[in-house]
């Protein structure tokens, strides 16, 4: 394990709580395991091995958050989204390849969430022309794609550039109806389409209050 890595893990073990780790459980299934450390330590956690590590490169940021999901800990895998997010103006269109398979293996809001409209959707809005032409088109197979949680990574990216009056509201429309299409008639919580048909919901709803010319 790096020595960034290293000090992540012990002070989140440090940082754990059985009752917290209860809870979490509780609230975010079984898929992984819980030190029982809250969000509140796993921020400040990451915030201060980036002191501790302050000359870290593109290279070691992505090598860090591939070693902290490694292990299927909550904490971890949140800290690994949490260092993207503080670093994601060094990311760019070919990281969305590690974060699909975080998306993939996190099957859970509380993960998927943040990493779609904290790092992916300013990731994707910063790209210069040809790099945010290969990001959509990246976003475009998300949105069609059988994974559930991949296709709400999709539509929640844009969310941020929304709530500012900017952002690709006909892509977000197109990759919408895409997937209302695939879930009309469905028993979308038996066939597993739940999560990106609250996506839809969830931005459909955040536009009417904050931009109402916007509508599907």
């Amino acid at each position: 394990m790096s020595d960034a890595g290293d000090f992540i893990d012990t002070a989140l073990q440090r940082e754990s709580s059985w009752e917290r780790a209860e809870d979490a459980e509780a609230r975010h299934g079984g898929n992984h395991r819980y030190y029982g450390a809250s969000v509140g330590a796993v921020r400040g956690t990451v915030r201060d091995a980036l002191r501790r590590h302050p000359a870290l490169t593109h290279d070691d940021i992505t090598a860090l958050s591939s070693e902290l999901w490694e292990v299927p800990v909550f904490e971890r895998r949140l800290a690994a989204v949490v260092l993207l997010q503080s670093r994601v103006r060094l990311l760019t269109n070919t990281d969305l390849t590690r974060i699909e398979g975080f998306v993939r293996s996190a099957r859970t809001a509380a993960l998927v969430d943040p990493l779609s409209t904290d790092v992916v959707g300013p990731l994707v809005e910063r790209l210069d022309v040809v790099r945010r032409v290969r990001a959509d088109s990246v976003l475009d197979r998300w949105a069609r794609d059988p994974d559930d949680w991949l296709r709400r990574a999709a539509l929640l990216s844009p969310l941020r550039a929304l709530r500012a009056g900017a952002g690709d509201w006909p892509r977000f429309a197109r990759h919408a109806r895409l997937v209302l299409a695939s879930t009309s008639g469905r028993d979308v919580e038996d066939d597993g389409g739940a999560a990106a048909a609250e996506a839809v919901a969830r931005v459909v709803d955040d536009m009417a209050r904050r931009r109402p010319e916007l509508h599907l």
